[in-house]
C-alpha cells in the first residue's frame, strides 16, 4: 500500500538539511510506519537528492516519525537551482512510499 492511505506528511528546510515528518492519522497503524519507514528506506527513496546521512527520529507518543536529510537540498535556498528550493514537496513525494500492510 502506498504511506499516504494510512499517514500525512511535513517537510521543513535548514540550509541544505530537509526535514520530513510522517503522522499516522490513526495512532493503530503507528507501528507499521515505525516497522517499514526506516532511515534506509527513506534515504533509498531519496536516493537521487539525499547525497548525506538520513537519520530516523520516532516520537510515539503523537503516532510520528520525524527524518532529517543531510546534503538534500542542493546546497540549500540561496545555492540550489531546483525549482522546489525549500523541499516543500517533498513531503508529497514520501507518500508514494510503498509498504506492506502488515
Amino acid at each position: 500500500m502506498k504511506l499516504r492511505e494510512i499517514a500525512h506528511s511535513r517537510t521543513g528546510d535548514k540550509g541544505n538539511t530537509a526535514n520530513i515528518s510522517v503522522i499516522a492519522y490513526d495512532p493503530a497503524n503507528y507501528p507499521l510506519l515505525e516497522k517499514h519507514v526506516t532511515a534506509d528506506r527513506v534515504k533509498e527513496f531519496f536516493s537521487e537528492i539525499a547525497e548525506g546521512d538520513v537519520l530516523r527520529y520516532t516520537l510515539p507518543n503523537i503516532g510520528a516519525l520525524n527524518f532529517v536529510l543531510y546534503k538534500a537540498l542542493g546546497g540549500g535556498v540561496t545555492r540550489t537551482l531546483a525549482l522546489d528550493i525549500h523541499g516543500k514537496s517533498l513531503s508529497s513525494a514520501i507518500l508514494e512510499m510503498e509498504i506492506p500492510d502488515r
